[in-house]
């Protein structure tokens, strides 16, 4: 399963707010077994938002967009997903319905456009929050509050699923330009993806979905090198 991960907010690209977002969600997808193959950060431009989104449900099996959702004149994102699929954002009575039931409101507390969803979308409620997100097609629109955003992205985690990987770390004492050729050699012998990762040593990641292979990975590699002592 191949996804894209959208954040959305102005705050995003000013820096302003880290996007801790993303490697959540990128961390999460992953160890489900999904392929992020995209990671991008937009502007609350509802444009912007609509184009990408189109680009991306067209090439990947989901979307998962987070932030820019409630009332506010920033929170632009339902409305960019509606355009993007030929709706209009419409009022969604069972969302307003569950804040009722569950969140302790009442309809008159809800400011205008909080339970407003693209037509024909799934609500998917709040946990945590008030506004809701929602499921479109194959695209999954989530808060960008953090807290909101992983308690809703729970009720649909197990929509993401892949082969099981497996991964393993080995830590090298050697420059990381001296290796190439090593690595080259490793990836035409087993069947692992191979990342390697410079800081105070170098940290080699071998992951794939035989175990036998990555193990064998592994242990060819620890052979081969200067291991960290660890």
């Amino acid at each position: 399963m191949d996804v894209a991960v959208v954040t959305v907010g102005d705050e995003l690209l000013a820096g302003d707010t880290a996007n801790t977002n993303a490697t959540w969600l990128c961390t999460e997808l992953t160890d489900r077994g999904v392929s992020v193959r995209r990671v991008i950060t937009l502007p609350d431009v509802v444009g912007e938002i609509a184009r990408v989104v189109n680009e991306y449900r067209a090439e990947y099996d989901a979307v998962v967009i987070t932030g820019g959702l409630g009332p506010t004149h920033d929170d632009l994102t339902m409305e960019a997903v509606a355009a993007a699929f030929g709706q209009e954002v419409e009022h969604s009575q069972a969302a307003e319905d569950w804040l009722v039931e569950h969140g302790g409101y009442s309809a008159d507390d809800l400011d205008p456009g909080t339970t407003g969803i693209p037509a024909g979308a799934e609500p998917l409620h709040n946990e945590v929050g008030v506004a809701p997100g929602c499921v479109i097609g194959d695209v999954y629109v989530l808060p960008g509050v953090p807290a909101e955003m992983k308690a809703m992205f729970a009720d649909v985690a197990d929509n993401f699923s892949g082969p099981e990987r497996f991964v393993v770390q080995v830590p090298v004492d050697e420059p990381e330009s001296h290796l190439v050729e090593r690595f080259a050699e490793l990836r035409e012998t087993f069947d692992v993806d191979v990342g390697s990762y410079p800081g105070e040593h170098v940290r080699v990641k071998l992951s794939g979905t035989d175990r036998e292979q990555v193990a064998a990975a592994e242990a060819w590699l620890r052979e081969r090198v200067d291991l960290l002592e660890e």
